[in-house]
């Protein structure tokens, strides 16, 4: 009995870890960024221009926030205490602003250069 329960147990850990797991390939660039009091930090981050990059968000809230940037048409809501991936096509040189959907007040900017 305890074996089984162990088994389950084990295999719903190691899912969850799977499931969770978002691929960014070798020749992608990752920035991340945290929302915290309800703002985010670093409030500006780099990423290379002409290059497909990821944005990593951790939201260290205990409510959920909307990631969104319609000059780098992305969006997601990312859980409370958790994180996401977000896929970025190659941009130009620019800077892009991004907010939290659900406190506009919270604003940040990837610069692409």
């Amino acid at each position: 009995m305890l074996t089984v329960s162990l088994r389950k147990l084990t295999l719903a850990v190691v899912s969850n870890a799977v499931l969770t797991l978002v691929p960014v390939h070798a020749e992608d660039s990752e920035i991340q960024f945290a929302y915290a009091d309800g703002q985010f930090e670093p409030k500006e981050a780099a990423a290379p221009a002409d290059k497909p990059f990821a944005i990593r968000v951790k939201n260290m809230e205990a409510k959920a926030m909307e990631f969104e940037s319609k000059a780098l048409k992305v969006e997601k809501v990312v859980a409370a205490k958790s994180e996401a991936v977000l896929k970025v096509r190659a941009m130009k040189p620019g800077r892009y602003e991004f907010y939290d959907e659900f406190n506009e007040k919270a604003r940040g900017i990837v610069n692409v250069q």
